[in-house]
């Protein structure tokens, strides 16, 4: 069942399995999240490590209580200063109930695991948990993806232009898969870890079925944002490289230029000086002049050009 609150609201909740329900808790509201410690006896570390925005993807399991709170890190739906981030959201397993605690940057899979139980009602704790991870790691492909044709683009422009705007394209392309690789990494490395935990030991065939198939579509992510990167860590060295070069050479040319260019201000310095001076009463001096500092600026700029070859 799905149940509204208020006009613009929405609490979804849901009972399936005939026996367990399904709980979304919203971190802006203060009464439920309240009622997480007082109704539902969850401990108050678990609830704090909901609210925390930067925190790391990791499990842990209460034996006391029979309590598995299980945070995973995902993307954020929309851009953020033109590239992705990524969010916690949390899950936590106590007894027959599955909450998801959830904000306004996650309230977007709410719907999918609505569908998720509709589609089968029979479906138990873990492996709904499994299947929300699994769906949840598919949400990274189709970002992953964009940024692949993003780089392509870019680099086209590159090549025909390295200016400002698509050097900061570039750069908003590395942070995006930074926050996706780093993401992707915590969620498979925290998958792989739950397999050497005791609680794997609860888990039916069903259950460790399905966690082997999110382990090995978390795999596939992780190595395709690493790809990503690496092509992305190869396309900023190799602009720095040619923005330094083109650097370089245009430091290079200021040089010849002002070498070159103290020649006349030497000779023209020398003659202007206010005391006898050889050709001061020829007419034809200051062609004389001019023809000298001619001549050595061409002496010069050829033993220059060949010092630079």
């Amino acid at each position: 069942m799905m149940e509204f609150r208020g006009a613009e609201k929405m609490k979804y909740s849901a009972t399936f399995n005939n026996q367990n329900f399904w709980i979304n808790v919203d971190t802006s509201d203060a009464n439920e999240m309240k009622e997480l410690h007082t109704k539902y006896l969850i401990d108050q570390e678990m609830i704090d490590y909901s609210l925390d925005k930067n925190e790391g993807a990791h499990f842990e399991y209460n034996k006391s209580n029979d309590t598995f709170l299980f945070i995973y890190v995902v993307p954020k739906q929309y851009k953020d200063n033109n590239h992705y981030e990524t969010t916690p959201i949390t899950f936590i397993i106590k007894e027959n109930i599955f909450f998801t605690i959830t904000n306004d940057e996650t309230k977007y899979l709410l719907p999918k695991i609505n569908e998720l139980i509709l589609n089968d009602v029979t479906i138990s704790l873990y492996k709904l948990l499994f299947n929300v991870l699994f769906m949840l790691t598919d949400q990274f492909f189709p970002l992953i993806e964009g940024i692949d044709r993003q780089i392509k683009t870019v680099n086209g422009k590159l090549r025909t232009k390295t200016n400002k705007q698509n050097l900061l394209d570039l750069s908003d392309l590395e942070i995006s898969n930074t926050y996706l690789f780093s993401a992707a990494k915590q969620d498979a490395v925290v998958l792989e870890q739950l397999k050497l935990h005791f609680v794997y030991s609860k888990f039916n065939e069903v259950e460790k079925e399905e966690l082997v198939d999110t382990i090995i579509e978390t795999r596939q992510l992780v190595e395709m944002t690493r790809l990503s990167s690496q092509v992305l860590n190869q396309l900023s060295g190799t602009y720095n490289n040619i923005l330094n070069n083109t650097l370089n050479e245009t430091m290079r040319i200021l040089t010849v230029l002002s070498v070159l260019l103290t020649i006349p201000t030497i000779i023209t310095g020398f003659f202007g000086m206010n005391m006898p001076l050889p050709l001061e009463n020829n007419v034809l001096g200051w062609l004389i002049i001019i023809g000298i500092s001619i001549t050595l600026w061409f002496i010069l700029s050829i033993i220059l050009s060949r010092f630079m070859r």
